[in-house]
């Protein structure tokens, strides 16, 4: 099992979104997602977050929300826990990413990226609605989403 972050940096109305099109054998080879990574030994979450967002980006985050976590479990790519994050608190310049390709993407056009997880639209939902901190499990087959729980409960996709 992997541990993971994944954040979502935003600036008026937009994400910072990576076009994951640079790397070979990449689970997220193609699809849009946020800034992070997984973690390195002896690291928390939040040391995770502050590497990943500082090393993809150039930027230092000053402050975030911990969103909650997200449990992948693939027919393909085994299971992965995933401590997710959203900032509007950050500094520095923004730099070439050795993975992607990053661009500020309005909110309202999330949906509508071709290749975004099905899964991540349910969490970029509860994100902008501001939920409280959630447990959510997504189980894929291939790229295909097959089921979802929310806190411990069922949901229909």
């Amino acid at each position: 099992m992997r541990n993971t972050t994944l954040c979502y940096l935003e600036r008026d109305g937009c994400y910072l979104m990576l076009h994951r099109i640079k790397k070979e054998n990449d689970l997220n080879r193609d699809k849009w997602i946020g800034i992070g990574g997984k973690f390195e030994e002896g690291e928390s979450p939040e040391n995770c977050l502050l590497r990943e967002v500082r090393e993809e980006t150039g930027l230092t985050l000053g402050s975030w929300r911990y969103c909650g976590i997200v449990t992948f479990v693939s027919d393909e790519w085994g299971t992965e826990y995933m401590h997710l994050f959203h900032s509007e608190d950050f500094h520095g310049s923004l730099r070439e990413c050795d993975e992607g390709s990053l661009e500020w993407i309005e909110k309202s056009a999330l949906a509508s990226l071709p290749d975004l997880w099905e899964g991540d639209r349910i969490f970029l939902r509860m994100m902008e609605n501001n939920e409280p901190f959630f447990s959510l499990k997504l189980c894929y087959r291939g790229d295909l989403l097959t089921g979802a729980e929310l806190n411990g409960r069922v949901m229909e996709i």
